[in-house]
């Protein structure tokens, strides 16, 4: 590597002269601050090491004109006069390590090996990044219907300014997508994306994954862990399903807005983060606020902008675009000419409600795929479910038969159903009309996303204890 050393002990300059080319290493050795931050202006270095206490110009000034000037470059100071102070401004400055004087050589060689191994990671993890980025491409919205256009207008417009964003749609309409582009167009394209659903995190872990903890701050807490705020900081933190967010966690949510401050659970020190929040949801936050479920400064401050993204249902035209979408992106290999599905399997995808959105019809492609061998695709390829376009033969029972049972029928008493059986059902039910999904069902039932998944943890325990 190629490492500043800046020390006023002539004994170690010349130790340092010797020692470090012997270890492998491009050395430049300064006497002092003013030497140091000249030879900065020359030169990129890998690596300063400076002493705490020089004549003139001291470490932590030196240090301060790395973090300008070069932000990668890592910092280790080392002095004869440690304090707690002196320990704790280095940290606050951002220093990869802090050594006292005397220490020796084997000291020295250790924390460069440790920079040398932290610098080999960055580099494969921004070349890692890169390849990620060029295999997901560009974030594009499919389609060209005016709501969608106006969505897209919003977006462009919203992406250039570093204001919070909420973004509403039914379930299924892309807004992580909306999301996306939104980063991808910012300042921060460059930093982290970081996606998670407030509704999918259970309710007793939600602070530790948003802010972090220190270790032994609850059971089961065994090491430092740091939060989805930190982890996005120079970036994006997209928050999904807003709504289901507990309560008692929304006044730490705004203060972590407002400050750019969060505190690590078991921690008393913040920490300041450099996030862009996007939210978003399927609920109507104002009757939430209404019912007293949901704090209004905080609707006040993650509703800076609004991004309201029609359902598909409204925007039938983007159907041909979409379908063709969704084909190539399963088989690369279709031409971008190609006719992909039949007039009558547009017409019918047309025709269709689409409570489930582009994820429904994202899963209706996938389904015909999956029975086409070979395109355009067919109105036999589509499930059964899109209407009367695969037409079934009913198949009567036997008249000797149907007797039979319109006679067990008649005589059968009626079977006891317990309330929870009734509720489990209409569940299951609720899971099998919306495909699955979980947030759909919950809406359409008018419970929770939470209560909707501790429902089902009940029926898979239930399922156990029957089986045992």
């Amino acid at each position: 590597m190629r490492i500043l050393f800046a020390d006023d002990e002539a004994s170690l300059q010349e130790l340092m002269r010797i020692e470090l080319p012997r270890l492998g290493h491009e050395a430049t050795v300064c006497p002092d601050g003013r030497t140091a931050l000249a030879a900065l202006d020359r030169t990129a270095f890998d690596c300063v090491i400076v002493d705490l206490d020089m004549p003139g110009l001291g470490g932590l000034d030196v240090i301060a004109r790395v973090r300008e000037t070069s932000p990668d470059t890592e910092a280790v100071i080392i002095t004869g006069k440690s304090s707690l102070e002196s320990a704790i401004a280095a940290v606050r400055q951002g220093v990869f390590d802090y050594l006292t004087k005397p220490c020796k050589l084997a000291d020295i060689q250790a924390v460069l090996e440790r920079v040398r191994k932290k610098r080999e990671l960055t580099a494969r993890l921004k070349a890692l990044e890169g390849r990620v980025r060029r295999a997901e491409g560009t974030t594009h919205l499919v389609g060209a219907s005016a709501g969608l256009a106006a969505v897209k207008r919003l977006v462009a417009r919203v992406a250039a300014s570093d204001s919070a964003v909420l973004v509403r749609g039914e379930t299924g309409t892309g807004k992580e997508l909306v999301a996306r582009a939104i980063h991808e167009g910012s300042l921060r394209a460059t930093g982290p994306l970081v996606a998670v659903n407030c509704g999918a995190l259970p309710e007793h872990l939600v602070e530790s994954e948003l802010f972090g903890h220190r270790k032994g701050a609850f059971t089961g807490a065994d090491e430092h862990r740091a939060g989805l705020f930190e982890v996005a900081d120079g970036g994006t933190l997209f928050l999904d399903e807003i709504g289901e967010l507990p309560k008692a966690l929304q006044p730490r949510l705004l203060r972590a807005l407002e400050s750019g401050e969060i505190r690590r659970v078991g921690d008393s020190h913040p920490i300041t983060v450099d996030v862009r929040v996007v939210c978003a949801t399927h609920r109507s936050l104002e009757d939430m606020v209404a019912q007293g479920a949901f704090r209004e400064d905080l609707l006040f401050r993650i509703n800076t902008f609004e991004v309201a993204i029609p359902p598909l249902r409204e925007r039938l035209d983007d159907i041909p675009a979409l379908v063709k979408h969704f084909v190539r992106k399963a088989r690369p290999q279709t031409p971008p000419e190609a006719d992909v599905a039949e007039p009558a399997v547009l017409a019918a995808l047309a025709a269709h409600q689409w409570p489930g959105n582009i994820r429904e019809l994202a899963n209706v492609i996938e389904h015909a795929l999956v029975l086409c061998d070979g395109l355009p695709l067919t109105v036999e390829h589509l499930p059964a479910r899109l209407g009367a376009l695969r037409p079934r033969p009913a198949v009567s029972p036997a008249p000797a038969a149907s007797a039979l049972a319109s006679q067990a029928a008649a005589t059968a008493p009626p079977k006891a159903v317990s309330l929870r059986e009734l509720e489990m059902q209409a569940i299951l039910q609720g899971l099998e009309r919306n495909h699955g999904n979980k947030a759909r069902t919950a809406e359409e039932l008018g419970i929770s996303l939470k209560t909707l998944y501790n429902k089902l943890h009940q029926l898979q325990d239930g399922a156990v204890e029957r089986s045992a």
